[in-house]
């Protein structure tokens, strides 16, 4: 059984954008609270995951691979808007940290994220990671994909 533990925090600076850098597609065939249905295009690659529901910063993660063919296909049956974003992929400090710059209906929201190994990881902060977000709904992709950023009140 997967297990994802993850903290999201908001991006400010630009140190984060000297990460390796990959841009994605992904939709939603199902965004239930209790679970999460994804099909992700992430340049030739493709995948399908299944997510629960969070508790704290934990929760069910499966993923498996597409043909990319028949996620290309898949994408089309998802509730829209897709999420469309640039990943980049940075290490410090031993972490993987995976900011995402959004685009289309998300422009103007920077993300990072980092899976640790447990909730109680301590981990050290960039200098250019803000407010964690974790736990928010509001900033999770399937609710993203639902109220698009360009449409939260100011």
């Amino acid at each position: 059984m997967g297990i994802e533990i993850e903290r999201k925090f908001l991006v400010c600076g630009p140190g984060w954008r000297q990460g390796q850098a990959q841009r994605y597609s992904q939709g939603y065939l199902n965004r239930a609270a209790e679970r999460t249905v994804r099909v992700r295009i992430a340049g030739e690659q493709a995948f399908l995951t299944i997510k629960g529901r969070s508790q704290g910063a934990s929760r069910l993660e499966f993923e498996y691979p597409l043909p990319l063919a028949d996620a290309q296909a898949l994408i089309q049956l998802c509730e829209g808007p897709l999420i469309e974003k640039t990943r980049y992929t940075l290490e410090q400090d031993g972490l993987r940290w995976e900011v995402d710059e959004f685009h289309g209906e998300n422009a103007g929201l920077v993300l990072a994220e980092v899976e640790l190994a447990s909730e109680d990881q301590v981990i050290t902060r960039p200098d250019w990671l803000g407010e964690e977000v974790t736990g928010d709904e509001r900033y999770y992709n399937s609710r993203l994909s639902e109220l698009p950023f360009s449409r939260w009140p100011r």
